[in-house]
């Protein structure tokens, strides 16, 4: 049999991909590196939510797709929309299934099926310190802070402008600006 017949080593990933990161590239190059041809699964934005809950996912699931299929490692991406991969996994039948090094070789969805019909899973660490999760906790925390500082800056203008800041001290302003932040958040019912 020539090159050209001979059959093409298929390896699957998957994942919701909301934000694409440094992370999500070296597993997908580790992931293509290993075979022929990477077919990634990607999470619909129904599947994420019933994951990950209603204020995922971040990017929509036609941009996501988008990006994924325009980098040079994947060569496919295929959408889905059940909390899990398996039902694709079994229709693409890869050869090698690869999961990030977070998963547990018993948490990996799939790997039974992978397993029994001849093909490996394969766990690739994370890059440290990496992850949408730590993405959006730090844009979070950053507009947190941004805003308990406008917070502050109005009492103390509400207050008697610097003043205010010198009779109470700063951490006084803080406290109170934190005060009216939580109390808005509370009427809104956060």
């Amino acid at each position: 049999m020539d090159k050209e017949n001979a059959k093409k080593m298929v390896v699957f990933t998957n994942g919701c991909f909301d934000i694409l990161h440094v992370g999500h590239i070296d597993l997908l190059n580790k992931a293509k590196a290993l075979g022929d041809r990477l077919i990634v699964g990607l999470n619909s934005d129904e599947s994420i939510r019933q994951i990950k809950g209603n204020n995922r996912p971040i990017i929509p699931e036609a941009q996501r797709y988008i990006m994924l299929r325009n980098l040079r490692m994947v060569d496919s991406v295929i959408l889905f929309d059940e909390p899990d991969p398996l039902i694709l996994i079994k229709k693409v039948n890869p050869d090698i299934l690869v999961k990030g090094g977070d998963w547990g070789p018993d948490e990996i969805i799939g790997s039974d099926f992978v397993k029994s019909n001849g093909g490996s899973v394969v766990r690739i660490p994370l890059v440290e310190g990496i992850s949408t999760t730590n993405i959006v906790n730090k844009i979070k925390n950053y507009y947190k802070n941004h805003f308990l500082n406008l917070l502050s800056l109005a009492i103390m203008n509400r207050d008697g402008g610097h003043y205010y800041t010198e009779e109470h001290g700063m951490d006084k302003a803080v406290e109170d600006a934190k005060k009216v932040y939580y109390d808005l958040r509370s009427e809104r019912g956060e």
